[in-house]
Protein backbone atom coordinates (compact mmCIF):
# COMPACT_ATOMS: atom_id res chain seq x y z
CA UNK A 1 0.00 0.00 0.00
CA UNK A 2 1.13 3.76 -0.45
CA UNK A 3 2.78 5.63 2.32
CA UNK A 4 1.62 8.84 0.81
CA UNK A 5 -1.71 8.41 -0.36
CA UNK A 6 -5.06 8.15 2.49
CA UNK A 7 -8.37 7.17 1.40
CA UNK A 8 -11.02 8.69 2.93
CA UNK A 9 -14.50 6.86 3.18
CA UNK A 10 -17.83 8.21 4.42
CA UNK A 11 -19.88 7.13 6.60
CA UNK A 12 -22.33 9.51 6.01
CA UNK A 13 -22.72 8.81 2.19
CA UNK A 14 -23.74 5.55 0.13
CA UNK A 15 -21.67 2.52 0.70
CA UNK A 16 -22.83 1.62 -2.93
CA UNK A 17 -19.90 3.02 -4.40
CA UNK A 18 -17.41 0.95 -5.13
CA UNK A 19 -14.32 3.88 -4.36
CA UNK A 20 -13.14 5.96 -1.43
CA UNK A 21 -15.04 9.01 -1.52
CA UNK A 22 -11.75 11.40 -1.26
CA UNK A 23 -8.06 10.73 -0.90
CA UNK A 24 -5.32 13.07 0.70
CA UNK A 25 -1.28 13.13 0.44
CA UNK A 26 0.78 14.57 3.02
CA UNK A 27 2.53 18.32 1.99
CA UNK A 28 5.54 16.50 1.44
CA UNK A 29 4.29 14.22 -1.70
CA UNK A 30 4.88 14.97 -4.99
CA UNK A 31 2.52 15.23 -7.42
CA UNK A 32 1.77 13.08 -10.82
CA UNK A 33 -0.26 14.26 -13.22
CA UNK A 34 -1.18 11.75 -15.93
CA UNK A 35 -2.36 12.26 -19.31
CA UNK A 36 -4.87 9.74 -20.30
CA UNK A 37 -4.15 6.77 -20.73
CA UNK A 38 -4.91 4.81 -23.58
CA UNK A 39 -5.78 1.43 -24.81
CA UNK A 40 -3.13 1.96 -27.46
CA UNK A 41 -0.34 -0.79 -28.53
CA UNK A 42 2.94 -0.06 -28.79
CA UNK A 43 2.59 0.58 -32.63
CA UNK A 44 0.30 2.99 -32.01
CA UNK A 45 -3.16 0.70 -33.03
CA UNK A 46 -6.17 0.81 -31.20
CA UNK A 47 -5.96 -2.21 -29.03
CA UNK A 48 -9.03 -4.95 -28.31
CA UNK A 49 -11.29 -2.66 -30.90
CA UNK A 50 -15.10 -2.89 -30.29
CA UNK A 51 -14.26 -4.42 -26.47
CA UNK A 52 -15.43 -2.19 -23.70
CA UNK A 53 -13.29 -4.50 -21.35
CA UNK A 54 -10.81 -5.46 -23.29
CA UNK A 55 -9.72 -2.02 -24.02
CA UNK A 56 -10.17 -1.20 -20.33
CA UNK A 57 -7.22 -4.28 -19.46
CA UNK A 58 -4.56 -2.54 -22.21
CA UNK A 59 -5.56 1.13 -20.71
CA UNK A 60 -4.77 -0.22 -17.26
CA UNK A 61 -1.62 -2.05 -18.77
CA UNK A 62 -0.29 1.29 -20.36
CA UNK A 63 -1.45 3.41 -16.90
CA UNK A 64 0.49 1.24 -14.78
CA UNK A 65 3.68 1.64 -17.22
CA UNK A 66 3.26 5.54 -16.98
CA UNK A 67 2.83 5.46 -13.07
CA UNK A 68 6.10 3.13 -13.19
CA UNK A 69 8.19 5.70 -15.78
CA UNK A 70 6.69 8.37 -13.11
CA UNK A 71 8.51 6.40 -10.22
CA UNK A 72 5.02 5.30 -9.10
CA UNK A 73 2.63 2.17 -8.51
CA UNK A 74 -1.26 2.29 -9.05
CA UNK A 75 -1.43 2.13 -5.02
CA UNK A 76 0.04 5.46 -5.61
CA UNK A 77 -3.08 7.04 -7.35
CA UNK A 78 -5.22 9.72 -5.41
CA UNK A 79 -7.99 9.94 -8.22
CA UNK A 80 -9.27 8.64 -11.87
CA UNK A 81 -11.24 9.75 -14.31
CA UNK A 82 -12.58 6.50 -16.66
CA UNK A 83 -13.85 7.80 -19.91
CA UNK A 84 -16.25 5.66 -22.04
CA UNK A 85 -17.46 6.43 -25.55
CA UNK A 86 -20.82 5.47 -25.40
CA UNK A 87 -24.33 6.61 -24.06
CA UNK A 88 -24.99 2.92 -22.47
CA UNK A 89 -24.34 2.29 -19.10
CA UNK A 90 -23.75 -1.06 -19.57
CA UNK A 91 -20.81 -0.02 -21.70
CA UNK A 92 -19.99 1.79 -18.77
CA UNK A 93 -19.76 -0.76 -16.02
CA UNK A 94 -18.09 -3.27 -18.47
CA UNK A 95 -15.08 -0.72 -18.27
CA UNK A 96 -15.43 0.03 -14.68
CA UNK A 97 -15.59 -3.39 -13.88
CA UNK A 98 -12.15 -3.95 -14.80
CA UNK A 99 -10.72 -0.58 -13.45
CA UNK A 100 -12.33 -1.46 -10.09
CA UNK A 101 -10.78 -5.04 -10.25
CA UNK A 102 -7.26 -3.89 -11.10
CA UNK A 103 -6.95 -1.60 -8.39
CA UNK A 104 -8.00 -4.03 -5.96
CA UNK A 105 -8.11 -2.99 -2.31
CA UNK A 106 -6.62 0.43 -3.37
CA UNK A 107 -9.70 1.95 -4.45
CA UNK A 108 -9.02 5.43 -4.99
CA UNK A 109 -11.98 7.90 -5.70
CA UNK A 110 -12.83 7.60 -9.03
CA UNK A 111 -15.02 9.46 -11.78
CA UNK A 112 -16.75 7.09 -14.25
CA UNK A 113 -18.11 9.21 -17.48
CA UNK A 114 -20.10 8.26 -21.19
CA UNK A 115 -18.61 10.77 -23.39
CA UNK A 116 -19.11 10.94 -27.06
CA UNK A 117 -15.85 10.23 -28.98
CA UNK A 118 -12.63 9.51 -27.98
CA UNK A 119 -9.07 10.90 -29.66
CA UNK A 120 -8.08 7.88 -31.66
CA UNK A 121 -9.78 5.34 -34.22
CA UNK A 122 -11.79 2.84 -32.43
CA UNK A 123 -11.02 3.80 -29.25
CA UNK A 124 -13.65 3.59 -26.66
CA UNK A 125 -11.79 3.82 -22.87
CA UNK A 126 -9.17 6.25 -21.68
CA UNK A 127 -8.28 6.64 -17.85
CA UNK A 128 -6.94 9.48 -16.58
CA UNK A 129 -5.18 9.44 -13.16
CA UNK A 130 -3.14 11.72 -10.27
CA UNK A 131 -1.00 9.76 -8.47
CA UNK A 132 1.23 11.27 -5.01
CA UNK A 133 4.54 9.79 -3.89
CA UNK A 134 7.18 10.78 -1.41
CA UNK A 135 10.09 10.51 -2.32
Amino acid sequence: MSKSVTLIRSTSLSSVAEYAYAATAPTEARLIFLAGSCPLNEDGSTAAVGDYAGQAAKAVDNLRTALSDAGASITDVISTRVLVASSSQEDLVSAWEVVRDAFGDHDAPSTLMGVTVLGYDDQLVEIEAIAAVVD
